[in-house]
């Protein structure tokens, strides 16, 4: 438990990032989650631009530290080959 001034802070800060980060990573996962359905149902327009909403968000993750540079990137590559091999 917190005992110091600085501790209680730091325990609130906390509490408000990860409120944060909850929900930037629950809105990157939707966005992943629209390519994923649009690459189900065999949609190449639609899943084109939904990758194309996809890709700034998780990048947005990555500079605001939720994610890794090289986890976005990987999950962009694998959803770009697989967007484009539905032509």
């Amino acid at each position: 438990m917190a005992n110091t001034p600085q501790s209680k802070k730091r325990a609130r800060q906390n509490e408000k990032r990860f409120e944060i980060n909850k929900a930037r990573r629950s809105r990157i996962r939707t966005h992943l989650r629209k390519v994923e359905e649009a690459i189900a149902s065999g949609d190449k327009d639609a899943a084109v631009s939904a990758l194309r909403a996809a890709q700034p968000e998780l990048m947005r993750g990555v500079t605001k530290g939720v994610f890794h540079k090289n986890t976005a990137s990987r999950k962009i590559s694998r959803l770009a080959s697989r967007v484009k091999a539905l032509g």
